[in-house]
C-alpha cells in the first residue's frame, strides 16, 4: 500500500505529472505515491518523469481504462 494516493483520472497531460510532482515534494525520501490516471499518454509520461527526476517507478499496471503507477521518492 502506498503512503499517499493521487486520483488523476479524467485529467489530461500535463496535469497528472504536475500534480504528482507537487505531491512528491511533500513525501519523505523513500515514501511512495500511488497515481491513478486514465490518460493513455500517462504510461510514457510517468516513465519519462521518473527517468528524468531520479524517482523510482516501483509498480505500473492497468485495470480496464485506469492506469496505476506507484512512484517511490528519491532524494
Amino acid at each position: 500500500m502506498a503512503d499517499q494516493v493521487l486520483d488523476a483520472k479524467g485529467l489530461n497531460c500535463p496535469l497528472p505529472i504536475i500534480k504528482t510532482k507537487k505531491m512528491l515534494k511533500d513525501l519523505p525520501v523513500g515514501g511512495t505515491l500511488e497515481v491513478l490516471a486514465t490518460d493513455p499518454g500517462s504510461v510514457a509520461d510517468f516513465a519519462a518523469f521518473c527517468r528524468t527526476t531520479g524517482n523510482e517507478l516501483a509498480e505500473q499496471g492497468q485495470d480496464g481504462g485506469v492506469f496505476r503507477f506507484v512512484i517511490r521518492r528519491a532524494s
